[in-house]
């Protein structure tokens, strides 16, 4: 795990840099400096182009991930990785085709709840290609096992665009629709830098030989994993979708803020991932099966004592949070922020499930699953939002994600003979529920600012104790006296 360690923490601390400037963005910037109609509108032209994504790019980032390892000499790396560049145009001029001719009936039925996206339906599909290629080319780097620049420019790179567009918002120096194609650009250059970056890192001879001799196992591996792709991408946005289509544009903006205070929790994963879906893939390919298993497990335990830590401090401060927002309106967005971080929490608790299935021999079960989650957070949603508003989107989350989580992690375990649980993971959970119970309902008299300091403090001190004193993490404890003994 020395690499993992090293890399994860490197892009936690990416990850973390990213989120609080996404923070001050989400929280602060756009809710003080844009229109929530506005803010609802970029919300949802960036979450569908995510959805989309896996289909225009043909799902080619995790298919460089699987197959790079594979090949044996340069030259068979160097036309796979071509091929996976020049596969997607495939998807991309055709869908560019159709969407020209279309496009009037697709923007009208994008709208006919909120007439504002019409005028910018198709920035959907040219934010995609650049998300898509983004992605690509990132995969391109972390196959060479370097994923802290790739990172940095995905996490902290558009933030500070976006901060510094807001603020030129609130300037006067551009409007608010001025600001939606600005962002666009944004992510074309973000593009393009990775690209340069990727091609500095590992340069392959510009002499395609045609297509790889096991193009029927690459093409089948993406189509499966471009269902298994949309299936995660749809799970994480089609709530920002499918509000505009049945309420208001701006609760858009209200859910956002909430949900994206739970995503914190995510970090971890996030970091950890960047660098371990690599290993887990080559230890597959090495049938190393007792090194999976031993990621698996430590990744599950350890994510889980990060993120148990976050959704402590989170959501037993979260009424102080609201309040330094100081915008009413958004304080609807509480509950979302409980129910999505526990959503969150299940998702750690699995570690490298999704990794061991995507690179193994069982990744065509990641199609039924696919299946399975968008068509039911899809009706969940569509009966939950109804009924409840964004609270509803949220519950929809969370049941799918418990649902197929456990459906994920009994697959594995029957087919494989490994699942990521063990005892320290029970009392790792009792002990994040008691200091739930105990400090969500603590409080105290001081300002909003000065309350978050000191329960946050008592409870990291106390969180931190107990998971060194019941030694419930070895790769935890090992570092921490590494460093301060």
């Amino acid at each position: 795990m020395g690499i993992v360690f090293k890399q994860s923490f490197n892009n936690t601390l990416i990850l973390f840099l990213g989120f609080t400037i996404g923070g001050l963005n989400v929280l602060f910037l756009y809710t003080h400096f844009l229109e929530a109609e506005y803010f609802g509108l970029i919300t949802f032209l960036l979450s569908t182009a995510n959805m989309i994504m896996p289909l225009i790019v043909f799902g080619m980032q995790h298919t460089i991930i699987k197959f790079f390892s594979a090949y044996q000499n340069k030259q068979e790396q160097d036309n796979f990785l071509l091929t996976a560049v020049l596969l997607p145009l495939l998807i991309i001029i055709p869908l560019a085709f159709l969407g020209v001719i279309f496009y009037q009936q697709i923007a009208a039925f994008l709208a006919r709840e909120n007439l504002i996206i019409e005028k910018y339906t198709y920035t959907i599909f040219f934010t995609a290609i650049f998300m898509g290629y983004f992605e690509v080319f990132y995969a391109w780097s972390r196959v060479q096992m370097n994923s802290v620049f790739g990172n940095f420019i995905k996490e902290v790179f558009a933030r500070i665009c976006v901060s510094i567009l807001l603020f030129a918002v609130y300037f006067g120096w551009i409007d608010a629709e001025q600001f939606i194609y600005a962002v666009v650009i944004v992510y074309f250059l973000r593009m393009i830098i990775m690209k340069v970056y990727a091609l500095n890192l590992y340069m392959p001879k510009i002499e395609w030989k045609g297509l790889p001799k096991n193009i029927k196992e690459i093409l089948s591996f993406s189509f499966y994993i471009i269902m298994a792709g949309s299936a995660g991408t749809i799970l994480l946005e089609i709530d920002k979708f499918m509000i505009p289509q049945m309420k208001h544009i701006a609760e858009v903006a209200y859910y956002s803020v909430g949900v994206y205070i739970a995503s914190v929790i995510g970090i971890p994963s996030r970091a950890m991932q960047q660098i371990i879906n690599p290993i887990t893939a080559r230890e597959l390919n090495n049938d190393n099966m007792a090194e999976v298993k031993s990621l698996y497990q430590k990744s599950s335990l350890n994510l889980l004592i990060v993120g148990g830590l976050l959704f402590l401090l989170i959501n037993t401060n979260i009424e102080e949070l609201y309040k330094i927002i100081d915008r009413e309106e958004y304080a609807v967005g509480i509950y979302v922020v409980l129910v999505i971080s526990i959503s969150e929490l299940i998702k750690l608790s699995i570690g490298t499930n999704g990794a061991i299935l995507t690179n193994s021999r069982y990744y065509k079960m990641l199609f039924y699953y696919a299946i399975g989650m968008a068509i039911s957070v899809v009706v969940l949603n569509r009966i939950l939002i109804d009924f409840m508003g964004i609270q509803g989107a949220a519950l929809a989350t969370l049941l799918v994600v418990a649902l197929f989580s456990l459906l994920k992690v009994i697959y594995v375990s029957k087919k494989m003979n490994m699942q990521p649980f063990t005892p320290k993971t029970m009392v790792l959970l009792l002990i994040i529920t008691i200091m739930f119970m105990i400090f969500y309902f603590i409080d105290l008299p001081f300002n909003a600012y000065l309350n978050i300091l000191i329960k946050s403090s008592l409870i990291t001190i106390i969180f931190v104790f107990l998971v060194i004193k019941l030694k419930l993490s070895a790769d935890m404890n090992l570092m921490i006296n590494r460093y301060f003994k």
